[in-house]
């Protein structure tokens, strides 16, 4: 795996805030592992949609990685939820269901991305820059300090 330059928030230059939902540990745990290669920081985990509602509420995240096909809750009407009560939430949703009509029906309730699983990094990495736009920054590696 190559070197991330670390993604930072550009108003205080704090890591960026993650909040991880998906049903299967294993795939947390790897899209943790993931993120902290990029400089970010797990601010919390949800196994389904209803608790990721109630974690995005309770943590407030930089972003969310978000599965599909959950109990429960599905993600696509997680990220709505979410997103009618914090428009400025920027959810990407990660998951083995790429079919046009999920990516669509994602993007069209709120989501700003999509990224396939198994998710590659580099792929990963680039989809958080862009969504996080003017309000990331990447430390340069004399500045960086961390």
């Amino acid at each position: 795996m190559g070197q991330f330059v670390p993604v930072r928030r550009s108003k205080d230059g704090q890591p960026v805030r993650y909040l991880i939902v998906d049903d299967s540990v294993f795939a947390r745990k790897n899209l943790a592992r993931i993120i902290e290669t990029f400089g970010g920081q797990v601010a919390g985990e949800a196994g389904d949609g209803v608790a990721a509602i109630t974690e995005y509420t309770r943590i407030n995240p930089d972003i969310v990685l978000m599965d599909i096909t959950m109990p429960q809750m599905e993600g696509i009407e997680a990220a709505e939820k979410i997103v009618q009560q914090h428009p400025e939430a920027r959810i990407v949703m990660v998951s083995s269901v790429g079919y046009q009509e999920n990516i669509v029906a994602a993007l069209q309730r709120g989501a700003r991305h999509f990224v396939q699983k198994p998710v590659k990094p580099e792929v990963l990495y680039e989809v958080i820059k862009y969504v996080l736009g003017n309000d990331a920054e990447v430390a340069d590696a004399a500045g960086a300090g961390a």
